[in-house]
């Protein structure tokens, strides 16, 4: 019978806790703290849009631009309210948030849920919508690209309005701040959000304010929160309110990022958030701004400066400036989290992840996705040179992200919370519909710009779901290259294969129990030796900061006592650094066989995999050769698990896919 040894079994009795007062207070101080982060990480791209949405509306340059008159201005009102009423509060904030894996929020989590329960009837659609909602994932990444370079571009593009001359410096400047921006990305999402989150405050207050202003001189506006003129509009000009929509969009632009941030702050400070200061604000603002308009129809130029007093501009510059080169947090902090899950379910490689904080889990720092975004936002920045030629590209990413999430929503609604079929066919798919015009909208503008968030998506899905397959093919072929683990040990006490035993502890890192580590057969089969010490060592991260010392590690003696030869799982929290030599350290003598482990000397052995193209038609050669580039993003195994170089030793197979 095996044995396991568990150093978490000597119990040392509960330790006594804070005072019932020092708990409420830390938790309310927590809650604070994550408020204030949220207002400042989660809704920066949302929070700007009043500065461009209702004049790229009215904008006479747009190849369909909205008449300006009394219905038109009401009727868009209206349609603004009622879309963000319905998509960001409706669904994201009172639905969507409430789909979570394990905190985790996002289409990577709606994916997750779909995969776990893709068996019987539902397998078919399942897979389908699963491989929809990697498209959708892939074209928030072309999102989380676009919206900083076109958000730092707008507010430095400021300058030209207090001076002209300055525009030569626009790029340089813009330049200079994202590379400021994501350069400060490791200090965590927790400093980023208590930095930016009072400034975020103060931002949101003015907006109010500012809306205020321009109600007082046109109250009549009010009247378009009457659902009335919405529907009016959209009905009784369909001509002008249809392609009205894709601008439209620009008022919700950030809506995902708010569920795809949830791992970041939760749930809680993100809902408080938006209904208590950020909704009120931004409605407040945009019918500030329709109240303006239809008092002076010339301010359509520029109605959200315009509502400021003229002495109060220069620092509304100043304060919208700052704003909007913090609306990229948003998309930066959400595009972690949905690389960081794709690695969990198998479609990127393993990413090496830096988690920020030790009370939520979900604030991550992801370095390769760092500056791989930095890259691409310098690259649009100097290939497209001002906001303008990026504005079109803005909402076809975000509608049809939205869209997907709403469909992958509704079946993770039917299927595991068993909602009413009536229920689920009609509020979803009225909802889909209502998405789905949006989208439609925004396909009209292809040719001018709305290409961008497809081909960068398109390449995106493509990367993910060929490293999915890819990984299937080497899983599959690495299981059967290695073999049960314990019908390779009872060989190996039978004397197969004949080996000389020498001194010394090896140490071979393994995936798990079931199958035996490359590097341990290749070493007893080609150079036919073996350590007076074996140790097969499994690595798991638990979803805690930290793992007390007297669990760090389980002992299992594989069914043989005093063979020399143990398993052990070493169990690390999220916020530690996975240092195995350390944790090797905590195996008591008891527990390896009654001999102490001689670790001074251990030798560590990795099993590696050499990957080429191969003839067996598993994929298409350009799919081969793009697999084994992206496995070049993988980790270090040998870094991130803090073993010493010159007592590591690297041995595997050579597989084709």
């Amino acid at each position: 019978m095996t044995a396991q040894y568990d150093a978490s079994a000597r119990d040392p009795g509960p330790a006594p806790g804070p005072a019932p007062a020092t708990t409420a207070n830390a938790r309310s101080t927590l809650r604070l703290a994550l408020a204030v982060g949220a207002l400042g990480v989660v809704f920066g791209d949302i929070g700007t849009s009043p500065i461009y949405a209702l004049q790229t509306l009215f904008n006479p340059a747009d190849p369909h631009p909205v008449p300006i008159n009394d219905a038109n201005v009401f009727g868009l009102i209206s349609l603004i309210f009622w879309s963000m009423m319905i998509i960001v509060t409706i669904f994201y904030v009172m639905l969507a948030m409430r789909a979570d894996n394990d905190g985790e929020g996002g289409i990577m989590a709606l994916i997750t849920l779909i995969r776990r329960h893709k068996d019987g009837r539902g397998r078919r659609a399942g897979i389908i919508l699963a491989a929809l909602g990697i498209f959708g994932a892939a074209l928030f990444l072309g999102d989380s690209m676009i919206t900083p370079a076109i958000s730092v571009l707008s507010a430095v593009e400021g300058l030209k309005v207090v001076n002209p001359s300055l525009e030569v410096w626009v790029i340089p400047i813009t330049a200079v701040i994202i590379v400021g921006l994501f350069g400060f990305q490791r200090k965590g999402t927790a400093h980023i959000g208590r930095l930016f989150g009072p400034i975020m405050i103060l931002w949101f207050l003015a907006l109010a304010v500012l809306g205020i202003g321009g109600i007082g001189h046109h109250p009549d506006i009010l009247k378009a929160l009457s659902p009335t003129y919405a529907v009016g509009f959209l009905f009784g000009h369909f001509h002008i309110a249809f392609f009205a929509l894709a601008a439209v969009v620009l008022t919700f632009t950030g809506a995902e990022a708010l569920y795809a941030d949830m791992g970041h702050f939760g749930r809680k400070a993100i809902t408080s958030g938006w209904i208590f200061l950020v909704f009120p604000a931004l409605l407040l603002n945009y019918m500030g701004q329709g109240a303006l308009i239809l008092e002076d129809p010339e301010a359509t130029s520029g109605p959200f400066f315009l509502l400021a007093p003229e002495w109060g501009r220069i620092p509304l510059l100043v304060l919208a400036t700052a704003a909007t080169v913090i609306a990229s947090q948003a998309v930066i902090t959400g595009a972690y989290s949905v690389a960081s899950q794709a690695s969990k379910l198998g479609y990127l490689p393993r990413l090496r992840i830096a988690h920020t904080s030790e009370l939520q889990i979900g604030q991550i720092y992801v370095p390769w996705i760092n500056w791989l975004l930095m890259v691409s936002v310098l690259t649009l920045v100097f290939a497209f040179r001002s906001s303008a030629s990026l504005a079109y590209a803005y909402g076809m990413a975000v509608i049809g992200t939205i869209t997907i999430v709403t469909l992958l929503f509704f079946y993770v609604a039917r299927t595991q919370w068993h909602a009413p079929r009536w229920l689920v066919f009609s509020g979803g798919g009225l909802l889909l519909a209502f998405n789905l015009l949006f989208l439609a909208a925004n396909s009209t503008k292809l040719i001018h710009g709305a290409w961008l968030p497809l081909v960068i998506g398109i390449t995106a899905f493509t990367i993910m779901v060929t490293w999915q397959r890819g990984r299937q093919i080497v899983t599959a072929e690495r299981g059967r290259r290695e073999g049960p683990l314990r019908e390779f040990l009872a060989k190996m006490r039978a004397g197969e294969p004949k080996v000389a035993q020498v001194p010394g502890t090896a140490v071979f890192l393994n995936r798990g129990l079931e199958t035996a580590p490359l590097a341990l057969r290749a070493n007893m089969e080609r150079n036919h030796v073996r350590h007076a010490q074996i140790v097969i060592l499994s690595v798991e991260t638990e979803p805690v900061p930290r793992v007390p010392a007297a669990e760090r590690v389980v002992v299992d003696d594989l069914g043989f006592a005093y063979d020399g030869i143990i398993h052990v799982t070493a169990r690390f929290g999220y916020m530690e650094s996975a240092d195995v030599p350390g944790a090797l350290r905590a195996v008591k003598a008891k527990q390896s066989e009654g001999r102490a482990l001689k670790l001074r000397d251990a030798t560590y052995f990795l099993s590696t995999i050499q990957l080429r193209c191969g003839p067996e038609k598993t994929m298409a050669l350009w799919r081969k050769r793009l697999f084994i580039t992206t496995s070049h993003m993988t980790a270090d195994a040998a870094e991130h698990f803090k073993l010493p170089r010159e007592r590591t030793v690297i041995m595997g197979a050579q597989i084709e896919v």
